[in-house]
């Protein structure tokens, strides 16, 4: 029987690889492999091989909780990466808890949240839709219609952006949500009334399939970008490439990761990746957050020489790694990471030329105590477009 020091570090991987968040879980599951690949040929974690036990909860919130319970129980997991919305992140959380294992969670979402036991390596509020918010009323104008997905994150996050649009004069004409799986006639109606309307842009909180259908039916009713334009959180390279560009061209998105990052870092990052996946490969902020938290855990598992969760959460917190983005740090207190900002609009490629840029590394604020994006320190003045602290 191989000793402690020589088994496998189990890793427990929960991302759908079918149902309405497939596309962009796929991503995350991609990175995660990717990662480990990159542990366990550098030697591992201190010699020990990463084992990934992958499961695919089909996009169904109880299904990421059953599937985490499996995990710990009769796998014997204790760290789990994983999640996309908060309706399972939800579900999974008490599962940790009461098991005293850990969630690393790579998924944007709407913060007010704390657990001893996750580390949440996603963007927050206060690290997207305060610049956006910034660069979209200071660009278009102040009148905005809000569309967002049925479900906990867009609701939340819509209400956040209510705030910032509201306390920098503009105003939001329509707010509504689409099931997550409506079909393309229920979003041809609220392009319809978007034409209507006449709003400046659009925010959109749409997650999964709606993202095609919404934009498809965008541009089937003669809607212009370079006049209304979409600006999105959820939008990213996966669901411009599934669509196809021509329907992201001209439309915005606020994320802390681009693949269009010119970086050597990042050009490295994908690089190695495309070798991996043998062939062309399009990466977004989802995939590059469960790409680095990979390499956090391993890192912190080599300092402690240990993968229990009781020596990670001493370990992990102000932790560092330079990531695809630009070097990120675990807060200290919250268990959610500093990320850089940038608004990108879509190219003809599918891509996004970087419009706007956060001149350090942006704060996690998961409580949104501050409506302005802050800098790097744990003091000072924050950074926003009216204060030309963005470039």
């Amino acid at each position: 029987m191989a000793s402690a020091k020589h088994e496998p570090v189990k890793i427990g991987v929960l991302y759908s690889t079918s149902g309405v968040t497939g596309l962009i879980e796929s991503s995350q599951q991609s990175a995660t492999l990717f990662a480990a690949d990159e542990i366990n040929r550098a030697g591992g974690v201190n010699g020990r091989e990463i084992q990934l036990y992958v499961r695919d909860p089909g996009s169904v919130a109880a299904n990421y909780a059953a599937m985490a319970e499996e995990l710990i129980v009769e796998q014997g997991v204790r760290l789990i990466v994983g999640c996309y919305m908060s309706s399972g992140r939800k579900l999974v959380i008490p599962v940790v808890e009461r098991h005293n294992a850990l969630l690393f969670y790579p998924t944007l979402y709407e913060g007010f949240e704390y657990s001893r036991n996750v580390f949440c390596t996603g963007t927050l509020p206060n690290q997207t839709c305060v610049p956006l918010a910034d660069y979209m009323l200071e660009n278009f104008g102040s009148r905005v219609f809000m569309i967002g997905s049925d479900y906990i994150y867009p609701y939340e996050t819509n209400r956040i952006m209510k705030d910032f649009v509201f306390e920098r004069g503009g105003e939001t004409v329509e707010e509504t949500y689409v099931p997550l799986d409506a079909p393309e006639e229920h979003y041809r109606a609220i392009a319809a009334r978007i034409a209507a309307l006449a709003p400046d842009f659009v925010f959109s909180t749409v997650v999964g399939v709606g993202v095609e259908r919404l934009y498809r039916s965008f541009a089937r009713s003669g809607l212009d970008p370079s006049r209304t334009p979409i600006a999105s959180v959820t939008t990213s390279e996966a669901e411009i490439a599934a669509m196809g560009a021509h329907l992201g061209e001209g439309h915005f998105a606020s994320a802390s990761y681009f693949q269009s990052i010119d970086s050597p870092a990042n050009r490295a990052c994908i690089a190695n990746y495309a070798r991996f996946m043998g062939g062309d490969v399009v990466t977004n902020m989802c995939w590059e957050a469960a790409y680095f938290q990979m390499h956090v855990l391993a890192n912190a598992m080599r300092k402690t020489n240990s993968d229990n969760p009781v020596a990670l959460l001493r370990a992990i917190p102000g932790m560092e790694y330079d990531a695809p983005q630009g070097r990120v740090r675990i807060d200290d207190e919250n268990h959610h990471t500093w990320l850089h900002t940038r608004i990108g609009r879509t190219d003809r490629t599918g891509q996004f030329d970087i419009v706007s840029a956060s001149p350090e590394r942006v704060r996690a604020d998961p409580f949104v105590i501050a409506h302005t994006p802050a800098d790097g320190a744990s003091t000072g003045p924050g950074y926003g477009i009216a204060a030309g602290g963005w470039s």
